[in-house]
């Protein structure tokens, strides 16, 4: 079913309103536009299913982002992070209350960020065709194969979220779900920062003037091109930033050399903004600019404790069949070791139950790691 007017939208909305939740999923377009442009969306419910077109002339959406807001209703998605930002843009406030199946899979033992097609694979017994995930979304009449696709992502996605809740009730772990969904709903809230826009660049050889002149130089791109709605590319390219940076030029003569510097957009204002941006890339202190290689250095034995948490966190994982990276990344190991008394994720809330208390002990020397021919395991250190 693909509905392309307004009272259509109306009624299901207010049909799928007396369901307990209702599974969410979007195809969009990023190629032309900074924002990802929303192309068709599909919602799904037991027993009911449908596609929104959104690119409908005079198509009225709110219904469906009333919809969103119903505390009532719980919104499935699968790793929906893009899907709900978007709809925060366009709708004006965030879908909530949200399950994100991706996530439940990670603490339910299904390994890190699963697939949806995989996910539904194992607990539907459903083939997900994916042959179309690449098709052009933007074209018009949408054909029955593309809505038939786009449908399969949210009907298989009704039972998969059925199964994952009545695990993670079996295990406990309804309360991790929860601390889980309030991050992910935090991280949705935020647009991307234009000051990180530079660790997208692949840059070899930098010092640390020259990195602290990129990321300046990159958040220029990301605001001037979320202004104009364009990509990033077509603002200026990695090439375009890296020459910059590199020969850091100070008057307008010198930066008109830039390799690309032709191609920017703007009539002038960008030039300006460029040279603004390379003068408080200089200006940065030294102890404030970016690390070359974007990782601290150690010599001090750091390395070799975050290898002996990366065992720990794999033993424990394992032991409570949760993925890895739900519980701890790298980089947050290597910010516990360095500010033990920080707040650090892994030291809140269910992960300090299941891995951070023995991290810290760990690192204390209250605790130890031990192999032989049957494996790794975990035992207490005597103190003196």
């Amino acid at each position: 079913m693909l509905i392309s007017e307004s009272r259509q939208v109306t009624d299901l909305c207010d049909r799928l309103a007396t369901e307990p939740y209702v599974a969410i999923d979007t195809e969009f377009i990023g190629e032309h536009s900074y924002w990802p442009r929303l192309c068709l969306i599909q919602i799904a419910a037991p027993g009911a299913a449908a596609a929104i077109d959104p690119l409908a002339p005079g198509l009225n959406l709110a219904p469906f982002f009333e919809l969103m807001g119903q505390r009532r209703v719980c919104k499935v998605v699968h790793a929906g992070r893009q899907d709900l930002a978007m709809f925060r843009r366009l709708g004006g406030h965030l879908p909530a209350p949200v399950f994100d199946t991706q996530i439940a899979a990670m603490a339910c033992g299904f390994g890190d960020a699963v697939a949806y097609s995989t996910l539904a694979s194992e607990l539907t017994g459903a083939n997900v065709d994916k042959r179309l995930q690449v098709t052009d979304w933007t074209r018009r009449p949408l054909s029955n194969a593309q809505i038939s696709y786009a449908l399969a992502d949210v009907t298989h996605l009704c039972k998969v979220y059925e199964v994952l809740s009545a695990k993670l009730a079996t295990d406990g772990r309804v309360a991790w779900i929860e601390e889980e969904m309030d991050s992910l709903l935090a991280d949705a809230a935020q647009d991307p920062d234009p000051a990180a826009a530079w660790q997208r660049v692949s840059v070899k050889g930098a010092d640390g003037r020259t990195l602290a002149v990129l990321r300046e130089l990159a958040a220029w791109r990301e605001r001037f091109a979320a202004r104009l709605d364009i990509p990033r590319q077509r603002v200026a390219r990695d090439e375009t930033l890296l020459d910059i940076a590199f020969r850091r030029p100070t008057t307008m003569s010198a930066l008109s050399r830039s390799r690309g510097f032709s191609n920017i957009p703007g009539d002038g204002v960008a030039a300006k903004e460029i040279l603004d941006a390379i003068a408080r890339g200089l200006a940065v202190p030294e102890a404030q600019c970016p690390r070359p290689n974007g990782r601290f250095e150690y010599s001090d034995g750091t390395s070799v404790r975050v290898a002996l948490l990366q065992a720990l966190l794999k033993l424990k994982s394992e032991q409570q069949h949760v993925a890895p990276k739900l519980v701890a990344t790298r980089s947050e190991l290597e910010a516990l070791i360095l500010d033990p008394d920080g707040d650090h994720p892994a030291l809140r809330g269910w992960r300090r139950q299941i891995f951070g208390e023995d991290a810290m002990a760990l690192l204390n020397g209250r605790l130890a790691i031990t192999g032989d021919p049957a494996g790794m395991k975990i035992v207490q250190v005597s103190q003196p």
